[in-house]
């Protein structure tokens, strides 16, 4: 594996010739405040594709480029390399080893810390792949979040729905609580929320508190006025992490506050907890 340098993904493809700085850098500026990937602020421009960011990124720096991932079989053992947060976190998945190599495909091919992180971890060597994040993605989906969801499930076990508009935050949220063996259900907006709890029930509710067409505190206060949902607890993600910010929020009604950026075991204790003190040991056969 060569060493390129720590470039990012901007400089690179300006280096390459492949887009002006100019388009870099409203990019970058449309990317700030969100968790957007680059390439999809690209995409929305109409400036490039993740799919010809990929074949462009495997031609300049002659890495290969993979394509189907999920319609591929991979054995439980290599797929135990990576955990499904971090694979979703970095948009990385194992593809198969060989004579003590990795071979571990990238969005960004070049995030030599990444790739040099898992190898030290595994005691393996490294060689990098590149793929989109929509590949990357559904790869994990179907190899290692169905076949966790499909294990754990009970006649009725935990559920818990996720409300966000950031879909990174979704899939992040989503990959920490199945790995605990519980049902998730997930809505990108306040309306969609509450549609989705007064149809499922689930046992807790995360959400943020600022969403389009229907904020999370709007949400909240349906729930809480309808009497099929009115004792789901709810708990709040912000992204103003001050106390200010959970006391209000607390006080409104919530039965916990999580600040963000989210971290995995933080919402796998705050669920567990809710579940506790709300339900005892056994989840209930219906809410």
């Amino acid at each position: 594996m060569k060493k390129t340098g720590r470039k990012k993904l901007g400089e690179i493809l300006v280096d390459a010739g492949i887009l002006e700085p100019a388009i870099i850098e409203e990019a970058l500026k449309r990317q700030q405040g969100t968790t957007k990937r680059l390439g999809q602020i690209l995409e929305e421009m109409d400036a490039i594709l993740e799919e010809d960011i990929a074949a462009a990124l495997s031609r300049q720096f002659g890495v290969q480029q993979v394509k189907g991932i999920a319609r591929h079989n991979f054995p439980p053992e290599l797929l135990k390399l990576i955990t499904p947060e971090d694979a979703l976190k970095r948009f990385i998945f194992p593809l198969k080893i060989e004579r003590n190599i990795l071979y571990l495909a990238m969005a960004n091919p070049l995030d030599l810390d990444t790739a040099q992180e898992i190898g030290f971890r595994n005691n393996l060597q490294v060689v990098t792949c590149v793929s989109t994040p929509e590949e990357i993605k559904a790869a994990i989906h179907r190899h290692m979040l169905a076949s966790t969801s499909a294990k754990m499930k009970t006649e009725r076990g935990w559920t818990v729905l996720v409300v966000d508009d950031q879909e990174m935050i979704q899939l992040a949220v989503e990959a920490a609580l199945k790995r605990q063996g519980f049902t998730v259900y997930k809505a990108g907006n306040g309306a969609e929320g509450l549609t989705l709890a007064i149809k499922e029930r689930p046992h807790v509710i995360i959400s943020d508190s600022l969403m389009p067409r229907m904020s999370g505190i709007e949400m909240f206060r349906n729930l809480k006025g309808n009497n099929a949902t009115a004792e789901i607890p709810v708990i709040a993600l912000s992204a103003k992490a001050d106390a200010e910010e959970e006391a209000r929020l607390l006080e409104i009604g919530y039965f916990d506050f999580i600040a963000k950026p989210i971290n995995p075991t933080r919402i796998i204790a705050r669920v567990k907890r809710a579940f506790k003190q709300c339900y005892g040991d056994k989840p209930p056969r219906s809410i």
